[in-house]
C-alpha cells in the first residue's frame, strides 16, 4: 500500500503588503527597485493577535469545503510551524479540538520551517506505509512577520504570513517516492529566531531596548542571506541527484521542478547550477512572498489549477533552508 496527495488548500494571511507600502517605510528604496532586489511584488503580513494555527485551521477548513475529505475520518494530525501556540502542548492537539475532529487520531507537530512540507510527507507517507493510519491531514502554518524587525527590509520584503493544508491518503499506485532527507545543525545561526525559547529567552532588558519595535516579544529573526544562499548551492544540487538515485529516476524524466520558494535570487541561482529549462521550474515568490513550509504545497496547488501538472507527470520537490534542514522526493501525478 502505498499513498497519494488527493488535495491542497492554502489560506493567505488578509493584509497585503505591496512595495509601495515597503517604500513608505523605507523611503531610500521606490517600489520598482524592491521588485528589482527581490523579485517580490507582495506579501502578506499578519496582526499580533493571528498566529500560525489561525491560519492553518483556515485552510483546513477551505480544504473540507473543498474536496470529499470528512472530518470524522481524519486519522492522523501533522502540524509544521515554527510558530506554534505555545512551547507545550503540541499545537497539533489544540488543532484536534478547535477542527471538531475525533480524538482517537493521531497528533505531532513538526517545527521544520523550510522543509517542512517535504518532511511532514516523508512522515505521513510512513506512517499510511506502515499500517498505521490510511490518511493524514498535513497542517501548516508560520507567521514570521511577527518575528521580523520593523526596520529589517530584508526580511520585510521577503517573508510572508501563510496556511496550507494538504489531505495524505492510501493509493494503489506509487505516487510518492522515496524521500531523502538532511540536517546540518553548525549553520543554524544563519537563521535563527534569537531570544525565543529558553537557551536565551526574552527580559526586560530586551523589551526596553526594542521599545520602538513593539518589543518584539516573540524574539527577532535573524538571516545571514550570503550564507544562506552559499548553502543552497552546495546542498541542494546534491539532493536532486540523491533523490533521482533513490527513485531510479534520470534528470530527464523530471517534467516539473518545485524548490522551497526562498528568494527569486536562490531560485535562479539553482535553476542555472542544475541547468533546468524554464519551462520545467517553478516561480511562485512574485505574488505569494516566502511562505516557509507553505511555499511548495502552495506552488503545487497553483501549477494543478493552471493546468501545468499534466497526468503521469513526475515532480521533483524539494524544501531546505532554516536548521539547516533539507529534503525532498518525487510525486507521480
Amino acid at each position: 500500500m502505498s499513498c497519494k496527495i488527493k488535495h491542497i488548500s492554502y489560506h493567505l494571511s488578509s493584509n497585503v503588503l505591496t512595495n509601495e507600502d515597503l517604500a513608505k517605510d523605507f523611503p531610500e528604496y521606490s517600489a520598482q527597485e524592491i521588485y528589482k532586489k527581490t523579485g517580490i511584488k507582495q506579501r502578506f503580513v499578519t496582526t499580533r493577535n493571528i498566529i500560525g494555527s489561525d491560519l492553518a485551521v483556515a485552510a483546513a477548513e477551505q480544504l473540507f469545503r473543498e474536496s470529499s475529505f470528512k472530518k470524522e475520518n481524519v486519522e492522523f494530525i501533522l502540524f509544521c510551524t515554527e510558530t506554534p501556540d505555545y512551547i507545550a502542548p503540541a499545537t497539533a492537539c489544540l488543532l484536534q479540538s478547535r477542527l471538531r475532529l475525533k480524538t482517537n487520531i493521531g497528533a505531532l507537530d513538526l517545527p521544520s520551517g523550510c522543509s517542512g512540507f517535504t518532511n511532514a510527507l516523508g512522515v505521513g507517507k510512513a506512517l499510511i506505509e506502515s499500517g498505521q493510519c490510511d490518511n493524514v491531514l498535513l497542517l501548516f502554518g508560520d507567521t514570521p512577520s511577527l518575528t521580523c524587525h520593523p526596520k529589517d527590509f530584508e526580511l520585510r520584503s521577503l517573508f510572508s504570513d501563510a496556511g496550507a493544508a494538504a489531505w495524505l491518503d492510501k493509493s494503489e499506485q506509487e505516487a510518492i517516492g522515496n524521500v531523502v532527507y538532511g540536517a546540518d545543525g553548525s549553520g543554524a545561526k544563519n537563521l535563527f529566531v534569537d531570544r525565543s525559547c529558553f537557551r536565551n529567552p526574552v527580559d526586560e532588558a530586551w523589551l526596553k531596548t526594542h521599545k520602538e519595535a513593539g518589543g518584539m516579544p516573540f524574539g527577532q529573526l535573524e538571516m545571514n542571506g550570503l550564507n544562506i544562499l552559499t548553502f543552497a548551492l552546495k546542498e541542494v544540487p546534491k539532493l536532486v541527484n540523491a533523490i533521482l538515485e533513490k527513485n531510479n529516476l534520470a534528470f530527464e524524466q523530471i517534467d516539473l521542478f518545485f524548490f522551497h520558494q526562498a528568494s527569486r535570487t536562490i531560485l535562479r541561482s539553482i535553476q542555472k547550477k542544475l541547468r533546468i529549462p524554464d519551462e520545467k521550474m517553478a516561480y511562485y515568490i512574485e505574488n505569494n512572498g516566502n511562505t516557509i513550509s507553505v511555499s511548495i504545497p502552495l506552488a503545487l496547488k497553483e501549477a494543478l489549477k493552471e493546468s501545468r501538472i499534466k497526468e503521469g507527470a513526475k515532480v521533483l520537490i524539494a524544501g531546505f533552508g532554516i536548521g539547516f534542514s533539507w529534503s525532498g522526493t518525487v510525486i507521480t501525478y
